[in-house]
Formats: C-alpha cells, sequence, structure tokens
C-alpha cells in the first residue's frame, strides 16, 4: 500500500516538475547562462509552467514573452497542449494558438520583419503555424482518448450493474417457480395425507387409530399453513426458471386422479398420449392437480370431471366440480391464495388463456386453453 501511494506520489512529481526541467533546459541552451532579458523571460515562460494544469491560460499569456524575446519553444507549446487537453472551448483553443503562432512568427525586435525575404517569410509562416498547430492537434488527441477511456469504463460499469440485475432476476425467477411448484406438489400431497387421515377416523371403531388419525390431520394442516407463509416469501418476486427436477407430463393424469381420492369423471381422447412441449404439458398437469386440490378443500363430496382435448393448435383443460356434498367430512386445509394466481400467471407466460369461476349450480369451473403444436 505504502509502495503504491509513494509510486503514485513520484509519477505526479514527473508530470509536473518533468516539462519544467525541459523547458529550463531549452531556455538554457537558446539563450545561454549570460543574464539578460531573453534568459529571463524564457526562465520565467519555464517556471510558469509549475501552474499549467491549474491556470492553463493565464500559464500560455506568461510563456509567450519567452517565446517572442527568447526564442524559446518547449514551455509556449506545453502550455499550449495542456489548454487543448484541458480546456474544451473551441474559441479559446483557436485564440490561444494564433497567439503563440503570431509569437513565433514576428521577430524580435519587430524592425527585423522589413529586413525578411518572401522565402524566409513563408519559411517562418510555415514554422509559426505548426508550432501552433502540433500542441493544439497532440492536446486533442490526448483528450479524446481519456474521454473515450472514461466512456469505456463507464459502459464497463454500466454492463456489470446489468449483469448483476440480470442474475438478479434469474433468482427471483428462481424463487417464484420454486414457490408455484412447492405450492402445486406439497399442498397436493399433505392433503390427500388429510384426507386419508380424515376417512380413517371415520371408518375406524379403534380409538387407538381414531387418535392417531386425528395428529396426522393436525400435522397435515399445520403443515400446510406454515407452506402458505413460506410460499408468501418465495413469490414475491415473481417470474419462471429453468427447472431443476424432472417434472410431471400429461401421462401423469391418471395416476394424479387415481389417488386424488374424489369421484372424477376422466376424458382425455387420447392426449395425454400425444407428445407435447414440456412446458405446455407440465401446465396442464399443474391446472388439474390444482383443481382437484382446491375441491378437496371448497367442495369435499363433489363430483368432477376433467376434460383434457385438442382443439386447432391448441390444448384445452378443463376442470368442473358440483357443489359439495353436505354430508361430506370439511377438511378446514389453510389456504394462501396462491394456487389460481400461479395457475393464471403459468398460462400466460405460455400465450394461453386462463379462466376461472363458480357456475349456476353451485360448483366451480377452471378452464386453460394453451397454444402448442405437436413436436416432430
Amino acid at each position: 500500500m505504502g509502495d503504491t501511494g509513494t509510486s503514485a506520489r513520484g509519477k505526479r512529481l514527473f508530470v509536473i516538475l518533468g516539462p519544467v526541467a525541459a523547458a529550463v533546459a531549452d531556455a538554457l541552451l537558446v539563450n545561454g547562462v549570460s543574464p539578460g532579458l531573453e534568459l529571463a523571460v524564457s526562465l520565467l515562460a519555464a517556471a510558469a509552467l509549475l501552474l499549467r494544469l491549474r491556470l492553463p491560460v493565464t500559464v500560455l499569456l506568461a510563456t509567450l514573452p519567452g517565446l517572442f524575446i527568447g526564442y524559446v519553444w518547449f514551455a509556449p507549446m506545453i502550455a499550449l497542449y495542456t489548454l487543448a487537453r484541458l480546456r474544451t472551448d473551441r474559441r479559446v483553443q483557436v485564440s490561444c494558438a494564433l497567439l503563440v503562432a503570431v509569437a513565433r512568427f514576428l521577430p524580435y525586435p519587430l524592425s527585423g520583419l522589413s529586413t525578411l525575404s518572401g522565402r524566409e517569410t513563408v519559411f517562418n509562416v510555415v514554422d509559426a503555424l505548426l508550432t501552433a498547430v502540433a500542441p493544439v492537434v497532440l492536446g486533442l488527441l490526448v483528450a479524446t482518448r481519456s474521454e473515450l477511456a472514461a466512456r469505456l469504463d463507464e459502459l464497463t460499469s454500466s454492463r456489470a450493474r446489468a449483469d448483476r440485475l440480470l442474475a438478479d432476476q434469474l433468482l427471483a425467477t428462481e424463487r417464484a417457480r420454486l414457490a408455484r411448484e412447492m405450492h402445486d406438489v406439497v399442498a397436493h400431497q399433505v392433503s390427500l395425507i388429510s384426507l386419508r387421515a380424515g376417512a380413517l377416523r371415520i371408518s375406524t371403531s379403534d380409538q387407538a387409530a381414531k387418535d392417531d388419525a386425528a395428529t396426522i390431520r393436525a400435522l397435515a394442516v399445520r403443515t400446510l399453513d406454515e407452506l402458505r407463509h413460506m410460499v408468501g416469501v418465495l413469490r414475491a418476486a415473481g417470474g419462471d426458471g429453468e427447472e431443476l427436477t424432472p417434472q410431471p407430463r400429461l401421462s401423469d393424469l391418471r395416476r394424479l386422479i387415481a389417488e386424488s381420492a374424489l369421484e372424477v369423471d376422466f376424458e382425455d381422447a387420447g392426449e395425454v398420449q400425444a407428445p407435447y412441449p414440456e412446458p405446455v404439458e407440465r401446465a396442464a398437469f399443474r391446472i388439474v392437480q390444482e383443481a382437484l386440490t382446491n375441491v378437496r378443500k371448497h367442495a369435499p363430496g363433489a363430483r368432477v370431471e376433467v376434460r383434457v382435448r385438442h382443439e386447432g393448435r391448441d390444448l384445452r383443460v378443463e376442470i368442473r366440480n358440483g357443489p359439495a356434498d353436505r354430508t361430506a367430512a370439511t377438511l378446514n386445509l389453510p389456504g394462501g391464495g396462491h394456487g389460481l394466481v400461479g395457475l393464471r400467471e403459468r398460462v400466460q407466460l405460455l400465450g394461453g388463456a386462463f379462466e376461472a369461476g363458480p357456475r349456476d349450480d353451485g360448483g366451480f369451473q377452471v378452464i386453460a386453453v394453451l397454444p402448442t403444436a405437436p413436436l416432430p
């Protein structure tokens, strides 16, 4: 750390004092070491370079007498280069360059101007223009390079921020996907456990078995309640992500319905055997799964109709149930209200349509249309 600071200070001193030393050497080489006006204005021009980074215009004006009287080059050219690099006002740059060109062209004393021949005049004009233009061009090039480097750093920083935002978005998407899968899978299985425990409690005459069934059912209800809070946290980000584990397909619908412990009239017209894109099949499965879970929670004992069929380029999934059987035991399972919302989001992401609502007979229906085409 200390070596880095020392190196930075040494570099800064070199940047400040290096041009000054070069300008002093130029003054001594051109004017000699004998005291006089030429040497004085030349050394003044060299000393003025110490302030060139703070006062570029003032320093340039201070070096002009050294150029005009003392015939030094380094001090005014370094001052003009610094001005072109630090000041963006083109009028100031052009004006100062013209001053340097004039100071370089005019002889000292001015009486020597009348003795110049045409050839010498042309040569002096070209020399004066080169003396003025070269530092300005170099200064503008360095300034442009610095600006481009700053823009590049800014673009790099923006790209890094965009990458971080994308990573955060992907993480949020995965969290939301896990929330939906957790709700679909765990809620379905736990509700089955609760349903079986309730049926066992009613059908058995063994008091110990009744107590165990009641305990299992209470644990299932508590698990669903805790799951509801976890899902609420995970769903805060929203979105979808890449799948991490094998997911159910349409061919798993028969197993799902067989395990549902509901009276289900299932009609598939062979669609469960058709090869569809995996997201479509998974969405269809989750729609049926969530609908059956809701029937167990809100309409126990109701008859259910499940229809899966292909219409044109769409896969249509319909789940309808009648009103609840008043004689059936109510499960009183907790719900977080995320099921239908998650299904609607899933269907909309696939470009489909989703409809869910009560029926005139007191039942409920869920209809989803998933656009798809058979895979080759």
